[in-house]
């Protein structure tokens, strides 16, 4: 370092070059992201394609309403509306204000700078470009700077890179050319392990690597969930058919009635027009009707409280779901792109073997807590470990901790003479006590063990022996350590550097750390691979650890090839059509910064993937914004969580596979409300078409499809939707995006069933017409019940639509049903006996309900049937 330089990072900047810094460069604050307002993020919801739908409907509905002076329907339709939307906005504005909670995030951390020639601490987000900043153990970095001055320095760049310790200097020859970042650069957000350090700032606020990783992780995707395509399509249909139905009817009737209207009667003045008008106007009212009926006002609703109970449920299981429709979208996602530390490893450096002479214990433990700079924190009952500090030397200090050994005390007991802290140099850390357990002088030393064993006097056999040991350890991706003694004689030199360079040391053995996969991954990871999801580890690592961590889990196999694998640099090198072509195949990417994981996650959305991204790291961020569905953990950072739609509060990659279930069973329960909605719509618009034919305008007048289509949805999509999850969907593989809602088997049973039931209600209107006398109200009281009551069996075959499973299979879940099906009946039984002129209605006899009840449960028992014969044949 030039005299000069060194001047000015003793001086630091002067107040007026402070403030021409702010100006130039702005704050070291980062931008927080807009967050929608209240009325925006309601106004969100009436961007569901079937509450469109329900908008026109609701328009056509007023009109009607205005002509008649009978607003019941109209109001039922806003009611849904209402609801519907009321309902989400609480739910995603809820889980808004717990995520805020989580997240506060404070800019006031006192960070020790160089001003004016004094050392002086500042709030962080006072830093300006050119600050001199002082870095010690412990301490996060508070901006992106280049290091002046590196002293054994180790940072923890886990939350932007992945890796836990990485070596900083400012000595070329000693540089990483393989690090994600160059040696002797530090960026912000990243924590000082060991040693310390002088940096000069170089960027601040938006303009650091996690100021940059931010913005990318606040930008809008624009990505539509699968399950929003899929109600577009739906709302589409519905729309198209309503709208079809509707304008064939209007026309083919009012053709029909204006050419007999015509060819008996002159048009001479305004009474023959007004009586054309009302021809026109009674079949435009039926047509709005056909239009009305056509739309499942309960669709909305059931998607929603399915939605809304996941979300509810989910919590109960440390996931806190912040957008609405990833709980679905887990259910439908391919691919899940993972991070390492932290998510599939616990993110502490743990003792996995010691390879040791045990024959002095009290030496091994006083060499530990002696030779060290680190510190255990303390913890209450069941809270996991932890330490500040080098992590590897937090992991021995934990070691001997779970011995029993009381660490303070035998360092606090040891009297040290004098310390070599380690350096990336030297390889070793070295220090020289008075010990009251050996009544003598000891030099203890820990270190990289060639290094330890080239001190040490060791045979030819036993170095090939520990060289052999060593090696599998590396192959595993463990870092390894070896720790030795020497007695020193009273009036030797006290300089560390020198007893050791004289060798003569008693080797004591080695150790071997990592960073220990969390016990549940491979359990889960399996779980995910036979629901047909592919997983990919992208990490900050090196390719030895990522393999060997995907090895452990259970998803590099032995037949894998350098094909399946990739880094950072190499993804970055490829076009974007060679990265196409091999994106699938790739089950590691290692070395990765944060674009590279965001292009990952973009060009497997481009091959049709449905993408998970699960991470704890700002480094995630950009990944987690632009996958359909982000997971970040609960220890993870501000930025992470920012940027998800789910945040895992266990850190459970377990929690993951749980949620695909849950999405997958909730995409279920809404097509089997689909199915039960649909045939009711399929059934009340032929009747009302086929009616008229029948002599009947109205066989279901306005009223009664507002029972029909509101209440007894709403029931049924509560009924539907709190259906529990079901471990067999995980057996299944993921749907395709392209994949209509409706399947050709749920197409089947609509109009299978539909139709069956058409038959059956349009020989009843025909049987009444025959009587002597005609229909009246009466008939047309039953006409109604055996309507619904046909509607009410069929709920019970919905709810195991997709299984082959009786409804009397699980008690609990037939217990919520039959509640159910009891308010159901009993409002049926209230509206057809108190209904009157507003429901067209007049009382039922006892014997009459117990005749339709009976007759209509012939749809459980034919369902009932039908299951169980396909339960035979598949056996």
């Amino acid at each position: 370092m030039s005299q000069q330089s060194k001047e000015n990072h003793l001086t630091g900047l002067s107040e007026q070059e402070v403030l021409a810094s702010r100006q130039a460069h702005g704050n070291n604050l980062l931008t927080p992201p807009k967050r929608p307002s209240m009325w925006k993020l309601y106004l969100e919801k009436f961007q569901d394609p079937v509450i469109r739908v329900l908008l026109v409907a609701a328009f056509f509905s007023l009109i009607i309403s205005f002509i008649e002076s009978e607003y019941a329907e109209t109001i039922g339709i806003f009611f849904a509306i209402f609801l519907a939307t009321g309902i989400g906005f609480y739910f995603e504005y809820d889980a808004s204000k717990k995520f805020d909670l989580l997240n506060a995030v404070g800019e006031e951390t006192p960070v020790t700078v160089i001003r004016d020639g004094k050392i002086r601490e500042i709030p962080r987000k006072d830093i300006v470009v050119g600050d001199i900043v002082i870095l010690n153990t412990g301490e996060e970095i508070p901006a992106d700077g280049i290091l002046i001055e590196a002293v054994s320095l180790q940072v923890n760049e886990s939350s932007l890179t992945g890796e836990l310790m990485v070596n900083k200097t400012t000595d070329e020859a000693h540089f990483d050319e393989e690090a994600t970042y160059p040696s002797n650069t530090v960026m912000r957000g990243t924590t000082i392990t060991d040693g310390h350090g002088v940096m000069k700032v170089e960027r601040v606020g938006d303009a650091t690597e996690i100021g940059k990783v931010a913005r990318q992780a606040t930008e809008q995707s624009g990505e539509q969930t699968p399950l929003n395509i899929q109600l577009t399509k739906l709302a589409n249909l519905i729309g198209k058919v309503g709208f079809t139905i509707a304008t064939l009817t209007f026309l083919t009737f009012t053709a029909k009635d204006l050419y007999a209207y015509l060819t008996t009667t002159q048009v001479t003045g305004w009474h023959e027009w007004l009586e054309i008008a009302r021809i026109v106007l009674k079949y435009f009212m039926m047509a709005v009707t056909l239009i009305v009926v056509a739309v499942p006002e309960g669709l909305p609703m059931s998607v929603t409280l399915s939605l809304a109970l996941n979300m509810r449920r989910m919590l109960k299981t440390n996931n806190l779901v912040r957008k609405m429709h990833a709980c679905e979208t887990m259910g439908a996602i391919t691919v899940i792109c993972t991070d390492k530390t932290g998510t599939l490893t616990q993110n502490l450096m743990q003792v996995y073997e010691a390879q040791l002479d045990e024959s002095h214990p009290e030496l091994i433990a006083e060499g530990i807590a002696a030779n060290s700079t680190a510190f255990l924190e303390e913890k209450g009952e069941g809270e996991k470990p932890s330490g500040v500090g080098n992590p590897t030397e937090i992991a021995l200090l934990l070691w001997l901790n779970s011995k029993g050994e009381n660490y303070m005390q035998l360092r606090e007991n040891a009297k040290v003479v004098n310390q070599l802290t380690f350096s990336t140099e030297r390889k070793y850390m070295a220090t020289l006590v008075d010990s009251p357990i050996q009544k003598k002088r000891v030099l203890y030393i820990k270190g990289a063990p060639e290094i330890v064993m080239s001190k040490c006097n060791l045979t030819s056999d036993a170095i090939n022996q520990y060289n052999a040991q060593l090696l599998a350890y590396q192959n595993k991706a463990m870092r390894t350590l070896g720790v030795a003694y020497k007695y020193i004689p009273d009036g030797a030199s006290e300089d560390c550097a020198e007893l050791v360079n004289e060798g003569g040391m008693t080797f004591i053995g080695i150790f071997a750390i990592s960073d220990p996969i969390r016990p549940d991954v491979p359990e889960a990871v399996k779980r995910c691979q036979s629901a047909g999801i592919g997983i990919k580890i992208v990490t900050g690592d090196t390719p030895g650890t990522a393999t060997e961590i995907a090895r452990q889990i259970g998803l590099w196999k032995p037949e894998d090839t350098e094909r399946n694998r990739i880094t950072g640099v190499e993804f970055a090198a490829l076009t974007d059509e060679e990265a196409l072509e091999r994106v699938l195949d790739l089950k590691v990417m290692s070395r990765a910064r944060p674009m590279d994981k965001q292009r990952l996650v973009q060009l497997l959305q481009q091959k049709g993937a449905v993408v998970a991204v699960t991470g704890d790291g700002t480094n995630d961020a950009p990944a987690l914004n632009h996958a359909q569905v982000g997971l970040s953990m609960g220890t993870g950072t501000s930025v992470a969580k920012e940027a998800s739609d789910i945040t895992l509060l266990d850190d459970s990659f377990h929690s993951i596979a749980t949620a695909v279930m849950w999405g997958r069973s909730l995409y279920k329960n809404i097509q089997r409300f689909i199915v039960f909605q649909l045939t009711i719509n399929v059934v009340a618009l032929l009747s009302v078409l086929f009616g008229a034919f029948f002599g009947t305008a109205l066989p279901l007048t306005v009223t009664q499809m507002l029972w029909v289509n509101l209440i007894m949805d709403t029931f049924a999509a509560m009924a539907l939707a709190s259906i529990s999850p079901s471990m067999d969907v995980m057996d299944e593989k993921p749907r395709r995006r392209s994949d209509f809602i409706i399947t050709p088997a749920m197409r089947n049973n609509i109009f299978g069933v539909g139709l069956g039931f058409l038959a059956i209600l349009m020989g009843l209107l025909v049987y009444f017409n025959h009587l002597p006398g005609g229909m009246d109200t009466h008939h047309l009281t039953i006409f109604f019940t055996i309507f619904v009551m046909l509607q009410f069996w069929n709920l019970f075959n919905a709810s195991v639509f997709g299984t082959n499973h009786s409804i009397f299979r699980d008690a609990s879940h037939a217990l919520g049903m039959l509640s159910v099906a009891a308010i159901i009946l009993i409002g049926q039984i209230i509206i057809v006996t108190f209904g009157g002129k507003v429901f067209r209605t007049e009382p039922l006899p006892a014997i009459e309900w117990l005749y339709i009840i009976g007759a209509t449960s012939a749809v459980l028992w034919i369902g009932e049937l039908w299951r169980g014969i396909k339960r035979l044949t598949k056996k």
